[in-house]
């Protein structure tokens, strides 16, 4: 399969880019060889090799699921502008 100007020009319109006429011709060198590439690694033998989905088939570690405030108030108000006990305080907003 071979890209010319005129299809670059049709995927530009689609992909709604503007490339122009003079850059149209770089780019469909650029495609082809994108496409001769692809064509490469269709003759690559995979027979017998299964899918990969992760590099390492390790399986993450679980943790309980709890809703805790961070047990470090203190680390939490701490660049706070202002503070009340445990809590930021801020300026009233309703009238």
């Amino acid at each position: 399969m071979s890209i010319d100007t005129k299809t670059v020009s049709r995927i530009a319109h689609l992909a709604r880019l503007k490339i122009p006429e003079e850059e149209q011709t770089h780019v469909a060198g650029e495609l082809n060889k994108i496409i001769d590439w692809i064509e490469q690694l269709s003759q690559v033998d995979v027979a017998g090799i299964e899918p990969l989905a992760n590099v390492n088939d390790l399986a993450l570690r679980w943790r309980e699921d709890v809703v805790t405030d961070g047990g470090k108030p203190e680390d939490i108000l701490a660049n706070a502008p202002a503070k009340t006990a445990d809590f930021f305080t801020v300026p009233k907003v309703i009238e």
